[in-house]
């Protein structure tokens, strides 16, 4: 686990290199060969200490050891020279195993500065090594600083983690062991100190003896009651393999297993979800912490898998599964997804594993990966020989891991690790013996039948779900929001104060503001308290829009006194802020203040939402986002569709005014007694083809009108003006309409009646892009604010032959068909988040309490 010193050190080894090795990437090379080429002298003193001999640095490479390196005496101009050489020689050096010699291949120092090495190797001279793990600590949190480990989604395995998945898993001397992301070999060493360790305690107890000939504890003194032979230990070594995808990667695991005993580690630089060449290779025991983040597009992998997917995590769990032997075991960390995402290829992946390997998942705390990230995880535990014989998969969940969940992840007491792993051998022992688990009740976990797990087709591996009591509809204990949040009242700042001076910060004054389009103000001085960070709950306390809420989503910005932020710390900020938005008529309620209505910040905190456990929270939370992506992209769908129209080279060209006649309507006073009629206004234009005539207005009139000022089915109107330049142009086609009907003073009216021309046909083509850019560049390029008859008369537009006209109607009738069906699934899915969040109130989908 990182240490206070070790991220210190490192940090400080960075800032010395930063003004001389700007490149990150280098300076992770150059801390990397530093510490190394020490942790190789610590070696040497070691084994002197415990009378052995040197054998990294001998003979003519005596003179490059760390001591003479850091000898006192030595000059700034020398240490340069000698280590400079020492480093770049390192590659001859016949006392050290090949893989060293590559850690040193082509290495060399990119600066020649007495003082910046004198004091980088000062650093590095602080760091000493009472097993190999600190130089994996060093090097990991190198790479997490550097943000390459995150992006890739591989976090630093916890040691005690990795000891606990080893123990329950309980790999044996003679079986292959595999870790096809290997990262710095933690699996591998834990197993082999796991094997060792096994193997001992079976020596000391054979002649049912704790002590050996001195009357000392066995413990004291391991090494001397290792139970396997020189052969089992050079087999049991052969049987460890590793993959990973990183040189740099590999590289530090071949020096990590070497230190512990390895003299011929097997780790292989390979891709193992795009090359074939290991696929027939398989284990009986794979261990691993895959990487849980996939690249832009996805990763593109071979098609020997048996789940179709581009997320590597799906890929790298549906690997390890295919690859065990027939009795072979696995324990897997994986990120909350692959537990509850309802995608295909996810679901598909946990039918598979549910039917031919898992025996149980244990969840873990979401700070286990502290201080590298905050992810959720769990652990899947496959086992082909007992899944087959068992109808059931127990389920753990580990809050406290024995240390705190904070970045610093301090030791605490508690832990619940022990416990889960003695339930988890007691469940294992039964199934082995085939004994029943009915009566099997663990104290921190549940056992589930298969079937249960499969009723629905999703194969949900969360554990909370299948409880009877804590997962029942409406069960959730209330909490008001002061238990899991604190508030940041807004302030008041005079128009004065802020502009769109782009060097200010964002100023969000209500809920109009909320979006991209921010304010700014460029002073903020006087109110530093009354600010809004990324990811806080906007809430409108006062006036207009009273209840609403908005996440923000930028990194920060200062808010008016219509607002407060929520900042959610003590559950999902997501899951809070959909309970929040489905109750927001509660705060409307709540308004007191005649003038304007307002909440008030205890209103607010004593605000009770139904809390479920936080990976309950979180799988609601991912069920909604799945419903709001597809709303989002039917509503996509909605705002850009516009009819195209391809227009043929071979098309004549002619003005409008040689098919379309035009009116102007008339101004109407709406008071007025006498004749009714309804009235077409700009109110009325809307994206779609036809005008709504069902709730059109009604104005009277002292005598009835022409003709010519009533429309027909299949007129075309226009929008004239209305002082939005944005809707001048717009248009819609007219539906039979059984009363008459006009159209207000703002628009024209047009009227197809040549043989040669089909009005649906032009109706669709007023809708298209084409005529909408038309429209706006009329008048020397510029937009118009105005429309005329005039403008309209002299348009250019395509006559194809009538035949065209009507099939090109068709085909984008047909298009319309299914976006509109987009509607129906916007309104299916709105349906589909309103029932889950009232399934979380305890209510049915009407609001009412269940």
């Amino acid at each position: 686990m990182l240490d206070t010193d070790t991220k210190r050190r490192i940090d400080t080894a960075r800032d010395i290199l930063v003004g001389k090795v700007p490149d990150p990437k280098s300076q992770v090379e150059q801390i990397t060969i530093a510490l190394i080429y020490k942790f190789m002298d610590d070696m040497d003193a070691e084994s002197e200490e415990l009378g052995g001999k040197r054998k990294f640095f001998t003979k003519e490479f005596a003179r490059y050891g760390w001591a003479k390196l850091m000898a006192p005496a030595l000059g700034g101009h020398e240490m340069l020279g000698l280590y400079s050489e020492g480093i770049a020689k390192m590659p001859e050096n016949p006392g050290i195993p090949p893989l060293f010699r590559d850690i040193f291949k082509n290495a060399y120092l990119p600066y020649r500065d007495p003082e910046t090495l004198k004091a980088f190797l000062k650093i590095i001279d602080e760091f000493t090594y009472d097993h190999s793990e600190r130089l994996g600590d060093a090097f990991e949190y190198l790479l997490s600083v550097l943000g390459s480990q995150g992006d890739a989604g591989q976090f630093r395995t916890p040691r005690h983690i990795i000891d606990f998945i080893v123990a329950v898993v309980d790999p044996k001397k003679h079986e292959t062991i595999l870790d096809p992301a290997c990262g710095t070999a933690g699996f591998l060493i834990s197993s082999y100190k796991h094997i060792l360790a096994a193997n001992r305690i079976n020596m000391d107890k054979q002649d049912g003896q704790d002590k050996d000939k001195n009357n000392k504890s066995c413990e004291s003194r391991p090494s001397m009651f290792n139970a396997l032979t020189p052969d089992e230990k050079g087999r049991l070594a052969k049987n460890f393999k590793g993959y990973d995808i990183s040189p740099d990667m590999v590289r530090l695991s071949l020096v990590n297993l070497y230190l512990h005993g390895f003299t011929d580690p097997h780790i292989d630089e390979y891709d193992t979800l795009t090359s074939e060449d290991k696929w027939n290779e398989f284990a009986d025991v794979i261990l691993a912490n895959p990487p849980f983040m996939s690249p832009k597009g996805g990763i593109k992998p071979h098609k020997r898998f048996s789940v179709q997917s581009k997320r590597s995590e799906v890929l790298f769990v549906d690997y390890m599964a295919e690859h065990l032997t027939p009795g072979g075991r696995a324990g897997i960390i994986v990120p909350e997804g692959i537990i509850f995402q309802s995608q295909t290829a996810y679901t598909e992946l946990r039918r598979m594993l549910v039917e031919t390997s898992l025996v149980a998942v244990v969840s873990l705390p979401a700070g286990v990966f502290n201080p590298y990230s905050g992810v959720k995880t769990s652990i899947l535990l496959l086992d082909k020989s007992l899944a087959k014989q068992s109808d059931t998969i127990a389920f753990f969940k580990i809050e406290n891991d024995g240390f705190g969940l904070g970045a610093q992840r301090r030791a605490n007491v508690g832990e619940e690790l022990t416990q889960v792993r003695a339930e988890l051998a007691e469940y294992f022992r039964r199934l082995r013996a085939r004994e029943s688990v009915e009566d099997f009740q663990p104290t921190l976990g549940l056992v589930v039948a298969k079937e249960k797990i499969a009723a629905n087709g999703d194969y949900n591996l969360s554990g909370e779900k299948y409880r009877d009591v804590s997962a029942a509809v409406g069960a959730y204990p209330h909490r008001p929001l002061s238990d899991l949040c604190s508030l940041v009242s807004g302030q008041h700042v005079d128009k004065e104060d802020y502009n769109l001076d782009s060097r200010g910060i964002s100023y969000i004054t209500g809920p109009a503001d909320f979006g991209p389009k921010y304010p700014r103000i460029s002073k903020w001085t006087e109110h530093p308290k009354a600010l809004g960070i990324k990811g806080d709950i906007l809430i409108t306390v006062k006036g207009s829009g009273l209840g609403k809420v908005n996440v923000l989503d930028i990194p920060e910005a200062a808010i008016s006194r219509q607002l407060m932020a929520i900042r959610v710390d003590r559950a999902d900020p997501n899951f809070v802020y959909n309970l929040i938005a489905a109750k927001y008529e509660h705060f409307q309620s709540m308004a007191n203040g005649a003038a304007i209505p307002g909440i008030t910040r205890d209103d607010v905190l004593r605000f009770e939402i139904p809390l479920p456990p936080l990976e309950v929270q979180q799988e609601i939370v991912a069920e909604i986002e799945g419903y709001q992506k597809v709303i989002d992209g039917a509503r996509a769908v909605l705002d850009h569709y516009r009819p195209h129209i391809p227009i043929h080279p071979d098309w004549p060209t002619i003005e409008l005014r040689e098919i379309c006649t035009f009116k102007n309507g008339l101004n109407f006073t709406k008071d007025s007694s006498g004749h009714t009629v309804k009235i077409i206004g700009v109110s009325d234009f809307q994206n779609n083809l036809y005008a709504p005539l069902a709730d059109l207005d009604e104005v009277h009139l002292d005598a009835p009108l022409g003709a010519d000022y009533l429309v027909k089915a299949g007129d075309i109107l226009f929008v004239r003006s209305n002082g939005n330049p944005d809707l001048v142009g717009r248009s819609v086609i007219v539906p039979p309409t059984n009363e008459p009907t006009t159209f207000s003073g703002f628009t024209i009216r047009g009227r197809i009646e040549d043989e040669r021309a089909f009005p649906l046909f032009y109706a669709h083509f007023f809708k298209s892009r084409d005529f909408a850019n038309m429209i706006k560049t009329v008048g020397q390029g510029a937009s118009i604010r105005n429309l005329s008859q005039g403008i309209l008369n002299e348009l250019k537009i395509p006559l194809p032959p009538l035949a065209t006209q009507q099939q090109i109607v068709s085909e984008i009738e047909a298009e319309q068909r299914l976006v509109a069906a987009n509607r129906e699934l916007i309104e299916r899915f709105e349906q589909k988040i309103a029932t889950t969040l009232a399934r979380i109130w305890g209510e049915d989908v009407h609001g009412k309490e269940a």
